[in-house]
């Protein structure tokens, strides 16, 4: 029926969907800066002005030459004020200190800022105590160079890069545009929540995750109707799909059985790319092009859509949109010894957590069927076992993907 890769190591199936992903790049468009918080920035930006521009004081006080003070306390004659949003308001002369707030402009020829509080005013006088040169005076360009690269393409865009664009007066940023995502669920003994179960019926668990991650990492899904378990079906859904979305994300459908119709599908209208790959749970992961689509078909068992979308359906998401950061793994020890005798590489569910010593820990959830959704909905991680057997002691360090 297929003549495509099948059982792929997990190494090797990751490189060719992220290869697949950065020659389908979406294409990018430019937004307000107010709409570009969790994007990812489809080009290098270079700072237009330094940061600060100007030099100003870090705290309400009063600035002054350093070198005019003498001793422990120096009296100093009060000859203006200078606040923030003002510029040239006062320019001190020899003895003299200007009244400054946070973030004002320094007067011309002053260097150094005492803190309000430990000054003592009388009538029109300041006396100042013996301070550092330079104290609490941000200088210009202290922060950002001018044309110094402050952000780069690939970069996902963070509350705090945002606001830094907003720092240099940037009002809008190319980014990439989004994947749209359908999303489908397949199988006859599938019934929506909600309805009473007919026998060898079961509710339809793995759309509800599906949307759930999907909208966890920033993007809009949509959910089609369940696919029955009939291959003409399958091929037209499917091939809708592909001609109005960037992405298709099934589940169910993809393994060897009579009824799992979508590795055929795939191979008679579309191309694939890889059919199953040796990790558990999620072996009979199929990934292909379709139409203008990607199409990423996940095993029907909740655990293994948890499991392979988190590995392979972020990578296809961040690879479309040309993400440069990996997404964020640790490192944790175990809590209790852990054995592995097959050879494929395992995601186990486990609990993460910091004890009061700053150090992760990380404890394994004994379930380890792939139908065992309680066990997910325990977990916050999964732990990564490498290919071949394995056996690890309490106490061991290993790599963990948080949920």
């Amino acid at each position: 029926m297929t003549d495509f890769p099948t059982g792929l190591l997990f190494d090797d199936a990751m490189a060719l969907l992220r290869d697949v992903a950065s020659r389908h790049r979406l294409d990018v468009e430019t937004l307000a800066l107010s709409r570009c918080h969790g994007r990812v920035l489809a080009q290098d930006i270079d700072a237009p002005m330094a940061l600060p521009p100007f030099d100003n004081s870090a705290m309400d006080g009063f600035a002054f030459r350093h070198a005019d003070l003498r001793g422990s306390e120096t009296r100093l004659r009060l000859a203006g004020e200078q606040f923030a949003g003002l510029a040239g308001a006062a320019i001190p002369a020899a003895g003299e200190c200007v009244r400054v707030t946070t973030g004002a402009a320094m007067p011309a020829g002053t260097d150094t800022v005492v803190i309000k509080e430990n000054c003592r005013v009388e009538a029109t006088d300041v006396l100042v105590p013996d301070t550092a040169a330079g104290a609490n005076v941000r200088s210009a360009g202290e922060d950002v160079r001018p044309g110094e690269r402050v952000l780069h393409a690939g970069d996902v865009l963070t509350p705090a890069r945002v606001s830094l664009a907003a720092s240099l007066g940037i009002a809008s940023l190319a980014v990439s545009r989004r994947p749209t995502v359908a999303v489908f669920t397949t199988g006859d003994e599938l019934i929506e929540p909600g309805m009473p179960l007919a026998p060898g019926q079961i509710y339809d668990s793995n759309r509800d995750l599906l949307m759930g991650l999907l909208r966890a990492d920033g993007l809009e899904p949509t959910a089609w109707p369940r696919l029955p378990d009939n291959p003409k079906q399958v091929e037209i859904a499917l091939r809708d799909a592909g001609c109005a979305f960037d992405v298709i994300v099934t589940a169910g459908g993809v393994s060897a059985g009579e009824k799992d119709h979508l590795p055929g599908v795939l191979a008679q209208f579309g191309r694939a790319h890889f059919w199953k790959v040796r990790m558990k749970p999620g072996m009979p992961l199929l990934f292909g092009t379709l139409d203008q689509a990607q199409l990423l078909g996940l095993p029907g068992n909740p655990v293994s859509v948890l499991a392979t979308y988190l590995t392979f359906g972020r990578a296809l998401i961040d690879g479309l949109q040309g993400r440069r950061e990996p997404r964020a793994r640790c490192h944790a020890q175990l809590t209790a010894p852990l054995d592995k005798a097959h050879p494929r590489r395992e995601f186990i569910r486990g609990r993460l957590s910091c004890g009061s010593n700053g150090v992760m820990h990380v404890e394994a959830n004994p379930a380890t069927g792939s139908h065992r959704l309680r066990a997910a909905a325990d977990a916050n991680a999964l732990i990564v076992v490498p290919e071949g057997p394995q056996h690890y002691a309490a106490g061991s360090i290993v790599e963990v993907i948080p949920f």
